[in-house]
Formats: C-alpha cells, structure tokens, sequence
C-alpha cells in the first residue's frame, strides 16, 4: 500500500458539490492507493505509521494531538509512467481487493482512537486542502519495518 500523507489546516472531498469527508480541525489529509499483493499486515503497517508519523505542530502525531485524518483513496499512486506518456494502471488493484484494505485501513485507524473522514470510493472526487507547511511524505507499507 502506498499513502502520500499531508498536514493540512484545512480538508474536504466533494462527490457531485457535496462534501462527503472533511477534516474538522486541523489534521492529516492520506490518499492512500492499494496493490495486488496488499494483505492486512499491509494495512497494519499503515495504521501505525499514519497515526504515530510525528509531522504535526511541535513533532507531534496524530495520535499525541487527537488529530484527524481525512482518508482518500487514491488508485493513481500506482500508476506507472515509465514508458510512453499514457500511466499504466496494471499495479492498481481492482476494486474488490482495494475497497476491502481501504475500508480495513480506516477502521484501523478508529481503532487507535483518531476521527476518521472519508471520500467516497470510486467516485469522481474533488479534493480541497490548504497544506500547512507544506509538509507532505510518501509512505510505502513495503518499506516500513
């Protein structure tokens, strides 16, 4: 699994002009996209890292400030732009695998206590932040210990 994590003072997904998820208060914005092989240990891996990832106010995390985190799901993040000027989208998981560890992931992290807004999985989305730094990280579940 795949997240590009980002502090925001501000979030919101829109589906249609309605707004589906939206931070509350300042917190974590993840769009987070899945793989083939993505298993659970994938998605604890994530958890952890997202909700213990010391970026916020005073190297604080989202767990440390009860922050919340505003989860997108996002398949484009394996997207493989090597060859040619058309993304290959075969490292994206189908929507059968993905929902499952996207759902798996938020409710990960309700888990651990943390206020968890969402987009709306497969929808044509509009997604608002203002980046607060800015401070944005690229966490990969194959690279965490």
């Amino acid at each position: 699994m795949r997240a590009v994590v980002t502090r925001c003072a501000s979030a919101r997904v829109e589906v249609d002009g309605e707004t589906v998820g939206e931070l509350p208060e300042p917190g974590l914005l993840a769009l987070v996209g899945v793989t083939h092989d993505d298993t659970q240990a994938d998605v604890n891996k994530l958890v952890r890292k997202i909700a213990g990832l010391r970026i916020l106010e005073d190297e604080r995390s989202a767990l440390d400030l009860a922050a919340p985190v505003l989860v997108v799901s996002q398949f484009t993040l394996y997207g493989d732009v090597r060859k040619g000027r058309r993304p290959s989208w075969l490292n994206a998981a189908g929507r059968n695998h993905s929902e499952s560890l996207i759902d798996q992931l938020v409710c990960g992290l309700r888990d651990a206590g943390l206020h968890v807004e969402t987009g709306r999985f497969g929808a044509m989305m509009q997604v608002h932040s203002v980046n607060d730094g800015p401070f944005t990280v690229l966490i990969d579940s194959a690279d965490i210990a």
